[in-house]
């Protein structure tokens, strides 16, 4: 008999090995199962690993057992039937060999998982000292998944090893993991299991197996990707056979230009879509790596506890929470596994925009509504100056009352902070409903209600309100809104407000009502009537892939003469300001009228004319049929010799005289100058930046600092480097044509 521990699995491998020679291999397990793990109980207990082909294994656990015979590849499961929590047990697999797991428990397992704030550990959380003397809990265990991407899916994890929790073990747990893991074993008294398969620092993408992005439609890119590295797929083999084609054309004329002695030409590029993926945070990595070879241990669900390096994704993460999650019950055949994450912290995230971080809860929120997730908010116990804050206690015990309110089913146990529901309009006043008030509403702190911001139908922005509590609402109102049509709660990425309900759970971040529109370009520019609308962008959406809230390039029919551009910018507590700018036309093709990412082809760097210019920005140079104009267009990187030339163009500083040069897939120009006037009107520039990208109206501040940081050494009047979009509330850019008349 081979009696196996965790610790000893480097030796048994080598003896295995050894007795191989004479006796055929030893049977297997993956690493999931060892001394001291816990099985889930009130299910069928899944059971699989390796043997000899044709051997058959036998596996008990007590007095169940169940026989298998592994197959051609020598793999082999069995499932043994549901049992109550209990234990400590023996399970025994038998074959040509046998391996004994000792102090075996049945009871809840939790697969939890995500980044740092997931991987963060006890020894790190508030009052370890004390945590670490209360934490003899010898039915709670722990095994930490290696972190180990994966280009392919694997059969199995990095060894590891299960832990039983007590003082001298507790400070390397997952402390989420670990609060969560105390509150349910505490409440239920059976044993828990947490496997934790974290990484800090790591996307969401890495961690989705590939069917969770195909059930994505707005993930296709991913799956596409994944898909062509897979050897196994039929897209690979297709290029990867077209490719062997052209090799094998190559290698016949060279042999020929060899006899010949001639000059060989190089051998085709092998296709970099084709190579496997490298790094931990391409697509699947994770997954592949640090999850696929868990499946299908038997769970109760899963935690997640992730986002911050996805924090800029807006709604598109919404999207990739259903690839994961949908993917996760996929694999483990498991459609309605429970799946209870945790909302980010507030932090400062830089110069980053304010409203980053509502943008990406509301994008949580809405992944809240996936049917069997849950969402634990923790605005109010986070630290805006440190993105792993240290009370993690109270993430674990949010998380333990989503479990054990929607999982476990204990009546009477609030799960949730206030969530919005409706509002009413009543004179100066804005009446909000919420669900989940529990025993009532309340502040925090005993301080007035904070967070709260309403705008006035005749608006432009936002601004403070006064909130009160009353009964089971929230009244808001301010005196600089005297007629509020729209609301919005902790809409900021340091808010910590102080509503909650008596609980103690905090409200969610939310915005309600309808945000009015003043159209400033109706407003401003006579000659708009006469247009028709081509694109619509908020450019804090701003990515590689531009994504238009209005496109019409395949809806509009007929020449257009005429181009002209809509750009307003506003910050926090300003007036909108902005800049139109229309030309006669400089192409006749739609889709190079507006931002040339890669995508819409578009290069141009050449004088237009004719140009009509309406500003409320002073210094802008505004009138009608002004000569000068110029365009530069595109999506390289760029340099500043003026060598087109163009009129009052400098070459020691980056203006309207610029000149594309490689990558195509560059930094990006979309910039419109007046060279008579000595002065950029409109610049839009590095729109891969995201929050980081660069805009302006009229000439920039000349000193900007490089990306490699050195300060002063960027001269510029067309806003390069100058990374500022995240200064604006809002940035709207509308590009709009004038169609050609008979």
């Amino acid at each position: 008999m081979v009696s196996r521990s965790r610790r000893m699995i480097a030796g048994a491998l080598l003896a295995g090995a050894v007795f191989a020679a004479s006796c055929g291999a030893a049977v297997s397990l993956p690493t999931v199962f060892g001394d001291h793990m816990v099985l889930q109980r009130g299910e069928a207990i899944p059971v699989w690993g390796w043997a000899d082909p044709g051997e058959v294994v036998q596996v008990s656990l007590e007095k169940a057992s169940a026989e298998a015979t592994a197959d051609a590849a020598g793999a082999w499961r069995v499932a043994l039937p549901a049992r109550a929590e209990g234990g400590p047990f023996e399970l025994t697999v038998k074959g040509k060999t046998t391996v004994t797991l000792t102090d075996v428990l049945v009871g809840e397992v939790w697969l939890c998982s995500g980044q740092s704030n997931m991987q963060f550990t006890v020894v790190s959380s508030l009052n370890f000292e004390q945590e670490k003397a209360a934490a003899t809990w010898p039915q709670i265990r722990h095994l930490e998944v290696p972190r180990v991407p994966a280009s392919l899916p694997g059969k199995d994890v990095s060894p590891c090893t299960w832990t039983v929790c007590s003082p001298e073990t507790v400070g390397g747990f997952s402390a989420v993991a670990y609060f969560f893991g105390r509150d349910v074993h505490r409440d239920l008294k059976v044993p828990v299991g947490l496997i934790n398969s974290s990484w800090g620092g790591t996307l969401i993408e890495p961690w989705t197996p590939l069917c969770g992005f195909q059930q994505e439609p707005t993930l296709s890119a991913f799956a596409d990707r994944v898909g062509l590295t897979l050897p196994s797929s039929a897209v690979h083999k297709r290029e990867l056979s077209a490719q062997l084609g052209v090799m094998s054309t190559w290698l016949a004329e060279a042999r020929k230009a060899m006899a010949a002695e001639q000059v060989v030409v190089p051998a085709p590029e092998f296709p970099k879509g084709l190579l496997p993926l490298q790094s931990h945070q391409d697509p699947t990595m994770l997954y592949n790596g640090m999850i696929q070879g868990l499946v299908p241990f038997a769970l109760r669900g899963a935690l997640w506890y992730q986002g911050e390096s996805n924090h800029g994704d807006g709604m598109l993460y919404t999207d990739k929470m259903k690839a994961l999650i949908g993917g996760w019950r996929q694999v483990w055949n498991k459609p309605d596994m429970p799946f209870y994450f945790v909302q980010i912290a507030p932090f400062e995230y830089g110069q980053e925009a304010y409203d980053v971080l509502p943008r990406f809860w509301e994008a949580q929120a809405a992944a809240a509504a996936i049917p069997g997730a849950g969402m634990a908010v923790i605005h109010d116990v986070g630290n805006i100056k440190d993105i792993h804050p240290a009370n993690k206690q109270a993430v674990g015990i949010r998380l333990a009352r989503l479990a054990l309110a929607r999982t476990y089913g204990r009546t009477g146990l609030e799960d949730s902070g206030p969530v919005y529901r409706a509002m009413s309009l009543a004179g100066n006043t804005i009446r909000l409903e919420f669900d989940h008030v529990g025993t009532g509403l309340a502040a925090r702190d005993d301080k007035p209600l904070s967070g709260f911001e309403v705008i006035d139908a005749e608006g432009e922005d936002f601004v403070p309100a006064e909130a009160r509590i009353d009964g089971t609402a929230v009244v808001v109102s301010a005196a600089a809104a005297p007629q509020p049509v729209a609301v919005r709660f902790a809409w900021h990425k340091v808010a910590e407000p102080n509503l909650m309900n008596k609980e103690g759970l905090p409200a969610w971040p939310f915005r309600a009502g309808t945000v009015p529109r003043i159209d400033v370009l109706a407003k401003s520019v006579p000659e708009a009537k006469d247009l028709e609308l081509l694109y619509d962008l908020d450019l804090k959406t701003l990515a590689h892939d531009i994504r238009y809230g209005v496109d019409r390039s395949a809806e509009i029919k007929g020449a257009f003469d005429r181009v002209a551009y809509m750009l307003e910018l506003r910050k926090p507590g300003e007036k909108t300001r902005f800049v139109y700018v229309s030309m006669d036309a400089f192409s006749d093709d739609l889709r190079k009228l507006g931002v040339p990412a890669v995508a819409a082809k578009a290069i141009f760097q050449q004088m237009v004319k004719n140009l009509n210019v309406v500003s409320n920005v002073e210094g802008i140079v505004t009138g009608t049929g002004l000569t000068g104009g110029v365009i530069e267009f595109w999506p390289n990187n760029y340099s500043h010799p003026n060598t087109l030339p163009v009129p009052n163009a400098s070459s020691d500083l980056w203006d309207f005289g610029d000149q594309p040069v490689d990558p195509v897939d560059g930094y990006g120009s979309m910039q419109v100058g007046n060279a008579e006037a000595k002065q950029t009107v409109f610049a839009i520039n590095c729109w891969n930046g995201g929050p980081n990208a660069d805009v302006g109206i009229g000439n920039s501040p000349e000193s900007a600092v490089m990306p490699n940081g050195d300060a002063n050494t960027a001269k510029t009047r067309d806003w390069t480097f100058q990374r500022n979009l995240s200064q604006y509330s809002a940035a709207r850019l509308r590009v709009l044509v004038h169609l050609r008349k008979g």
